[in-house]
């Protein structure tokens, strides 16, 4: 299943309510200031910061 791009218009990162970037490649949702990947699982966000990877 394939994600909704128009999701981003509506859904912010949890924590820092910041909108969110698609990693095409990496199939995840990144949030620059709080540095978290949250994962996308047949097509839905996994908005949840203890499911979401720490990024640099």
């Amino acid at each position: 299943m394939k994600f909704n791009k128009k999701l981003l218009e509506i859904i912010v990162c949890p924590l820092s309510k910041e909108k969110l970037i698609y990693d095409e490649k990496k199939n995840c949702l990144i949030a620059k200031k709080s540095n978290l990947a949250y994962p996308i699982k047949d097509g839905i966000p996994i908005m949840i910061a203890e499911e979401a990877e720490k990024i640099d």
